[in-house]
This record gives C-alpha cells, structure tokens and sequence, in this order.
C-alpha cells in the first residue's frame, strides 16, 4: 500500500530547493509536484532526520530515502550495528540496515 505525503526535499513546493540549475527549476525528488508516494508502513528516515537532503554536506537528496524523507520499515528491532541511527562512525548510512535504523 502507498501513501501521499509532502516531498521532504523541496518541503512540497515543487521547486529545486538549491536552485542549481535556476531559481524556477523543477525539484529533481518529486519532478515538480511536491507530492511524493512513499510505501507503507513508513518511517520518518533516521540517517536524515526527515529532511530529505543529504546530511553529508551535498545539494543531492538523501542516500537512503531518495530525497522523501520517509522510509519503508515493516520491523520494530532496532539496528544492532548502528544502534538505530542510520549511520557509521564516518556518518555514512549502516550496511547492514541500509540506513533505515531497523533490521
């Protein structure tokens, strides 16, 4: 089952929140509607914080959620090897969860 919600990446206005291209371009996340499906159940993402960018410094979406700040997760056992944040040491996303802080 799929849920509508508001694009994290561009905070559903539909533009490119960086403007790399122009200040009318088009958000590369949701390619212009603010609306992004997200399959259910979902989870705010833990590696960024629901914001959709990546929490790396990059202007690119979120490795993890694609930019729509929520993630699919059907488990409830917390990550052992990331202690559910998401992350490594080095603030890349957890291999053995894929990020999501749930395995």
């Amino acid at each position: 089952m799929t849920k509508v919600i508001k694009c994290a990446f561009c905070k559903g206005t539909g533009k490119d929140p960086f403007e790399l291209l122009s200040a009318i371009s088009g958000c590369q996340v949701c390619e212009g509607t603010g609306q992004v499906e997200v399959e259910e159940p979902a989870i705010v993402c833990v590696f960024c914080s629901g914001t959709g960018k990546n929490p790396l410094g990059a202007r690119v979406p979120c490795i993890v959620c694609s930019g729509k700040g929520s993630n699919f997760c059907e488990s409830t056992t917390i990550c052992h090897l990331c202690k559910g944040t998401g992350k490594w040491s080095d603030g890349l996303s957890c291999t053995r969860c894929k990020g999501v802080g749930f395995n």
